[in-house]
């Protein structure tokens, strides 16, 4: 047995905060969803006059991030993205009764190494739901920083 570390809610608020203060800068209207290890929601929030399908979606990408434990867009990305046709994962989109999501907006939460959580941005373009995104994992980086926890902040998240 090894001891975890648990992504809580006091967690989740910090980077949906950052996360909608980003978008907010940029003028992008976004839902963002964190979900714990199980991808399962701590909290969701649709920002008002974002889309009404942003909640599923955004969760969809949050459970992608933490189950798979990447970053969503990877899985198209060329030419080796394994969901790509021809290679290893073509379809597995369709998998989980299709909430498998395999486009941009969805990033695991690493800390010191370990996946603990995702979080998935669905409304802006996928340069907006990046830029939300690393900017949540930058805001738990802070939070977290200060007692010596490392989380990484970066786009293209493999583990």
């Amino acid at each position: 047995m090894r001891p975890s570390f648990k992504l809580e809610l006091n967690e989740a608020r910090h980077m949906v905060v950052a996360a909608i203060r980003k978008s907010q800068e940029i003028g992008a209207l976004e839902t963002v969803c964190v979900v714990d290890d199980g991808g399962y929601p701590l909290l969701l929030e649709r920002m008002d006059r974002a889309r009404v399908t942003g909640p599923q979606i955004a969760w969809n990408k949050a459970f992608t991030a933490a189950g798979h434990k990447r970053s969503t867009h990877l899985f198209n990305q060329a030419p080796s993205g394994p969901a790509l046709p021809g290679n290893e994962a073509f379809g597995i989109q369709w998998s989980f009764e299709g909430k498998f999501a395999v486009f941009v907006g969805g990033f695991p939460i690493v800390v010191d190494d370990d996946v603990v959580g995702g979080i998935g941005l669905s409304g802006g373009n996928g340069e907006q739901d990046t830029a939300c995104g690393v900017a949540a994992l930058q805001a738990l980086q802070e939070l977290l920083g200060k007692s010596n926890h490392r989380v990484l902040v970066a786009a293209d998240i493999k583990k």
